[in-house]
């Protein structure tokens, strides 16, 4: 099971074929902390950057502040030299991957209070990662980055192309000789194709050799040097085979699944490495039954409600708009964020965008206590709505419709001055 975009083109198909070399060498591969690669041993590093109680990141994207930025590079197998004056993360691309990993494994989040916001591991599952071998964490890391890994993460925009994706294509375009890049311009030709952070993971993994130089002053990281290596080959040929017979329709499967493990490369890879046995699992998906207790807040006024878990998504926004009360007769949509950083939208039947509100109830989802589901209701006034997961009390079979437990605030007027919308 892929996404959409993990479609493989004929060309990549082609070239990157799991030839008897290959499987040999899958067969004779062994992952230790620093074999094939160091992911292992700089993960651990940043793991440990978060220990005891978590740092403070950026209130927008949730990244690393300055002042861990140059500790940290110089604690990871390949530290480097940037030489820009106000670095960011992304100034780091080692970094930069490594964060990436952080987010779209699970093992941390974010947590906001007030104006404040801290990246924090969460410790039932940094306690399952641990009970992992070398080989486990080694794949459910490459699965991460591969599969489940949003952009979106990172502070770029939503686009259609995943991380394999990118991985892939610039793997067909890679010389068997290896590339020579001889300035910033021809550098800069790989900065969306795979990205910079896409780049040194795959050094981090093993798959390639990366040559850094000193910059010059104010350019920022410089490599002149990428060789792919064997291991690189064969790896990138399991994963052009795992996705040459997706189809299109799997797609909305992957998406609404709402289940997150890292097994989806493991009936590709296990053949050749039996010591791949438990899987991380960071969300069951099922149904959740349950009553949902939101913090309901449109601008300064906030409503706390109770929502049995059986209601669907039309019938929620019903009980958020008559709380509010404002006139029902318009579209919506619902967005939700997961805990890897995927945006779901769910829209208004009429809209006839699927996924529809009618057909998802909210127990099926993947919320948790901390989540926010963000309502965004008339979609040519766009009322913003967020949703905030304050308890999941047990299911209540008295209770047939949902309950406003405090009120605070006057709502905005509906139509202001003009006593209509339009739609």
């Amino acid at each position: 099971m892929s996404n959409l975009f993990s479609l493989i083109p004929d060309q990549i198909r082609d070239k990157l074929p799991l030839t008897e070399d290959k499987k040999e060498l899958l067969q004779q591969q062994t992952i230790t902390q620093d074999i094939p690669g160091t992911i292992l041993r700089d993960f651990q590093t940043i793991l440990e950057l978060l220990q005891p109680n978590g740092v403070e990141v950026s209130s927008t994207y949730h990244q690393l502040s300055l002042k861990y930025l140059q500790q940290l590079n110089s604690q990871l197998s390949y530290p480097i030299d940037i030489n820009l004056k106000r670095p960011v993360q992304k100034s780091y691309p080692y970094i930069h991957g490594l964060y990436f990993l952080l987010r779209t494994s699970g093992l941390s989040q974010v947590i906001t209070e007030g104006k404040e916001s801290k990246l924090v591991l969460d410790q039932k599952f940094l306690q399952i990662w641990q009970g992992l071998n070398h080989t486990e964490q080694y794949f459910t890391l490459l699965e991460s980055w591969l599969v489940w890994g949003e952009s979106e993460l990172l502070g770029d925009q939503r686009d259609m192309f995943d991380q394999a994706y990118r991985c892939l294509l610039f793997w067909n375009n890679l010389p068997s000789s290896g590339l020579k890049i001889n300035n910033y311009s021809e550098q800069n030709k790989l900065v969306y194709y795979p990205g910079f952070h896409n780049l040194a993971l795959l050094h981090l993994f093993g798959l390639i050799e990366l040559t850094s130089v000193k910059p010059q002053a104010a350019k920022g990281w410089r490599f002149t040097h990428v060789n792919p290596k064997p291991w690189g080959n064969a790896l990138m040929a399991v994963l052009t085979e795992s996705r040459s017979n997706i189809q299109i329709e799997d797609y909305a499967t992957f998406r609404l699944d709402f289940r997150i493990a890292f097994d989806n490369l493991k009936p590709y890879l296990q053949p050749y490495f039996s010591e791949w046995s438990q899987t991380l699992v960071i969300a069951e998906g099922g149904f959740t039954e349950g009553v949902y207790i939101f913090k309901a807040t449109l601008q300064d006024a906030w409503r706390r409600i109770a929502i049995p878990s059986y209601f669907n998504l039309d019938e929620v926004a019903a009980a958020i708009v008559q709380a509010f009360d404002f006139d029902p007769e318009h579209l919506y949509r619902f967005i939700h964020k997961d805990r890897l950083g995927r945006t779901l939208e769910f829209n208004h039947p009429v809209v006839e965008i699927p996924p529809d509100t009618c057909d998802f109830r909210l127990g099926g989802l993947s919320l948790e206590v901390g989540s926010h589901l963000q309502f965004i209701f008339d979609l040519l006034q766009e009322w913003e709505f967020d949703l905030y997961v304050e308890k999941i009390e047990p299911a209540n079979d008295k209770m047939k419709k949902p309950k406003i437990l405090e009120s605070h605030g006057k709502p905005p007027a509906q139509y202001g001055e003009e006593g209509e919308s339009w739609e």
